[in-house]
């Protein structure tokens, strides 16, 4: 178990009558970018919002950095990076105020945050920026400064909830070039997305489809199992023989 990063079984949510997330299994090892696809409504947004600890599991297990999302759910929230698809940083704030904002919440030190921003404002391209108000900068910037705020504490995961979504293809870049940097030093990305040329980045990939997942592999066994050159392709095979 010390190499899984990730793990549930038998997950599931229920809202009344409807059942989000039916039964999942799966394991995620530690350092992986592991791809979670899916059309609107498929269940990944509610998988990941349990397994942050944001809402409680109707039945089934998980668990987190070897916490389990039951009984540590306060726990995980601080060893994790979250990322949501809705930008929720303060717009009236600076980039370099939203950062330290941060970097107080998980009680950096001085030095450590220092450290750590200037480091995420290198990579991420905004060290001119840093004094610029967070809601006059394109979106791009912003969710490059999610990101940032997001792994101002080094977690071990990290959650990204569509990341990318309606970014340049510039910005794009630079996130999974930062994306591919973290999983090289150990950390483990949980990460969806609608672009499947995206997912091609991926390790390996979970798909699904009304709550339950219907296929997990690389990429390339993918494309492979099911006879298509792209996982685009792919995902449209599995999605439209089951509708």
């Amino acid at each position: 178990m010390n190499d899984i990063s990730v793990s549930t079984k038998n997950l599931s949510k229920r809202f009344g009558n409807f059942t989000a997330v039916d039964q999942i299994s799966f394991d995620v090892r530690r350092g992986e970018i592991f791809g979670f696809l899916g059309a609107n409504g498929a269940g990944k947004t509610t998988t990941i919002r349990m397994l942050c600890g944001l809402l409680i599991p109707s039945s089934g297990e998980a668990w987190v950095n070897g916490l389990d999302v039951n009984t540590e759910s306060e726990t995980i929230k601080r060893q994790i990076g979250y990322m949501s698809q809705k930008f929720s940083l303060y717009q009236d704030l600076t980039i370099s105020e939203n950062i330290d904002f941060y970097g107080g919440i998980y009680e950096l030190s001085d030095l450590r945050l220092k450290q750590r921003k200037d480091y995420l404002l290198s990579i991420l391209g905004l060290e001119a920026h840093r004094h610029k108000l967070t809601r006059d900068i394109p979106l791009g910037w912003k969710q490059g400064l999610a990101l940032g705020c997001a792994i101002i504490h080094e977690p071990p995961v990290l959650f990204l909830d569509e990341p990318t979504s309606g970014v340049d293809p510039l910005s794009r870049r630079r996130f999974w070039a930062l994306i591919n940097e973290l999983a090289q030093q150990d950390t483990t990305i949980f990460v969806t997305t609608h672009y499947m040329d995206e997912a091609e980045y991926c390790n390996r990939l979970s798909i699904m489809h009304q709550g339950k997942i219907i296929t997990i592999d690389s990429p390339g066994a993918l494309k492979n199992m099911y006879h298509h050159r792209t996982i685009e392709d792919v995902f449209i095979h599995l999605i439209t023989n089951r509708i």
